[in-house]
């Protein structure tokens, strides 16, 4: 059964670019594990005529209507009050609701302010969700009847009606309230009462080292494949995805589905890949490492730290990593590496020969495995005729060799030092697998 679903994220602070409205996603990505397809996603302002407006809409077209934002006890917060007069919904004070409110705040040991108890109102035939981090309960509001529709069901004959059920489903807008409150009550809920005899199954595959239209042309064909299948290519920095996605009747059809197109996909782009789904590129090295019992050491100075900082962010990276160093001026480069000042201002501190020695002489002092440099010109300023904005070099070394490759990056600062500590994870995983 197909089953359609909408998310309307409401509030002013989404409409004026504040926040990142990651809540969409996030509920549109539970819904697929059930075999729910998000239809829509839309954001709206806090504004009564758009919130009761669009919630009529929705229901109007699809079976499932999520909403987030707009629960909370403040004047701007009239989310509740516009379902209220949306569906033609009495607001009645539960007294369960209440009396949660007031724990909430006398664990905290903070007096509650007496507009707190407007979120204890819940729409007459609402079931309310609990909020175990703050204090604006979820709901749950069945609704039917809206479209009698004939049934086709087997054995009771054609021209009989059943009752379309939909449901609207109502969530604060914080994310972090959001989350629990979706996962432990309203996924069980829509699974039971919403079964779409299917489920979506997706898998990502990671690419670094080629551009999106390479590999657009590498699997082209691929790419076109339909019917129960959905394709997509989605570039990143430094980084391409490619998200094949199945509906199929159980999730062993769905993994053989997704295992044969993945194995079509390896065949043509090779070590080009270097994770799926969830896996990051500090990830994969970490595993490496861990694997071989290597060390490494890196030695940064247009990447600020920031190569570090990814390498850090895997736990158990203690382990491996051994000395991360910020060589960002000459004479740190000369007093913590042991690289002569000379060779800084023969060859530039952005050069294959200084970016070289970082890695190597890194390495001697940590007494690691591997070394890595990194040097360039990450803007917007400090560019010259020969050395422009977005030159990098970044060097790679072991105890008997040593490589060094020359980038050229577009985009902001902030956005090329990202993309050189993508290219550095990247020269580490394929020199040491």
């Amino acid at each position: 059964m197909d089953i359609s679903a909408q998310v309307i994220c409401i509030g002013n602070e989404i409409m004026l670019g504040h926040i990142a409205n990651t809540n969409a996603s996030f509920v549109s990505n539970k819904l697929a594990t059930i075999g729910i397809k998000t239809s829509k996603h839309l954001d709206i302002p806090d504004n009564s005529e758009v919130i009761i407006s669009s919630i009529r809409k929705a229901l109007s077209e699809s079976d499932i209507v999520i909403l987030s934002g707009g629960l909370g006890p403040t004047v701007d917060d009239i989310t509740l009050e516009c379902i209220s007069i949306a569906l033609n919904k009495k607001l009645i004070f539960n007294k369960k609701i209440a009396s949660q409110i007031k724990a909430h705040f006398k664990r905290r040991q903070i007096a509650m302010p007496e507009n707190n108890m407007r979120q204890a109102l819940i729409p007459e035939g609402a079931m309310p969700i609990e909020n175990h981090i703050g204090t604006a309960p979820g709901l749950i509001i069945p609704l039917t009847p809206i479209i009698p529709l004939p049934f086709m069901g087997e054995g009771r004959g054609e021209g009989k009606e059943r009752v379309k059920v939909r449901v609207l489903l109502a969530f604060p807008g914080v994310p972090h309230e959001l989350y629990p409150m979706f996962e432990k009550t309203a996924l069980p809920y829509l699974r039971k009462n919403f079964p779409t005899g299917r489920i979506i199954k997706s898998r990502v595959i990671k690419i670094t080292g080629l551009s999106e239209s390479k590999v657009n042309e590498l699997i082209e064909d691929i790419l076109k494949l339909s019917g129960n299948v959905q394709m997509g290519i989605y570039p990143h920095p430094e980084e391409i995805h490619v998200k094949i996605t199945v509906f199929e009747k159980n999730e062993k059809i769905a993994l053989s589905v997704i295992t044969k197109i993945q194995k079509k996909i390896q065949d043509r782009l090779k070590d080009y890949i270097f994770g799926y789904d969830n896996e990051k590129l500090e990830e994969i090295i970490g595993k490496i490492l861990l694997k071989s019992g290597k060390t490494l050491a890196i030695a940064e100075s247009c990447t600020g730290g920031l190569l570090a900082n990814r390498i850090t962010d895997i736990s158990g990276s203690s382990k491996y990593f051994k000395l991360g160093l910020v060589t960002y001026s000459n004479e740190s480069k000369n007093k913590l590496l042991s690289i002569p000042l000379g060779a800084i201002k023969k060859y530039g501190a952005v050069s294959k020969q200084v970016a070289s020695l970082m890695a190597k002489n890194v390495r001697l002092l940590a007494k690691t495995d591997y070394g890595i440099g990194v040097s360039g010109i990450a803007g917007p300023s400090g560019a010259t005729h020969k050395k422009p904005i977005g030159l990098v070099y970044i060097a790679f070394t072991d105890k008997s060799n040593t490589i060094c490759k020359e980038f050229h990056f577009i985009g902001t600062r902030e956005l090329i030092k990202y993309k050189s500590t993508q290219a550095a994870l990247n020269m580490i995983r394929k020199e040491t697998s």
